[in-house]
């Protein structure tokens, strides 16, 4: 069965999961040609390896503190901040306590 995505100029929710936090798993919000937008589920202590994407990266943090590591640098977020990240820049993190976070990922790159 195919994963239910946002549909185009409906609204959908985003805000925090609150109790629900500890039961939920991360999901794919949206999918299209160009774009890819996540809430991704981390429960305190969860660690994501290094890794990259080939476009642009922003990481809005709804609930929860994490820490990323970007370029071999720590930096923390927490609800309310977020996060760019440029196109191909690794980076790890670590949930410090329960999070969820909203990713937006470009997916297409521009051809000149």
């Amino acid at each position: 069965m195919a994963i239910p995505h946002a549909t185009p100029g409906e609204p959908f929710d985003v805000r925090p999961l609150g109790n629900a936090l500890k039961d939920a798993k991360s999901t794919t919000l949206i999918r299209g040609n160009q774009l890819e937008v996540i809430r991704l589920v981390l429960p305190a202590g969860k660690h994501v390896s290094e890794h990259q994407a080939p476009g642009e990266v922003t990481v809005q943090c709804v609930e929860g503190l994490v820490r990323f590591i970007v370029k071999g640098e720590p930096r923390t977020i927490q609800a309310g901040d977020m996060l760019l990240l440029e196109a191909g820049t690794p980076h790890a993190l670590e949930a410090l306590d329960s999070a969820s976070l909203i990713v937006t990922i470009r997916l297409a790159t521009d051809k000149g």
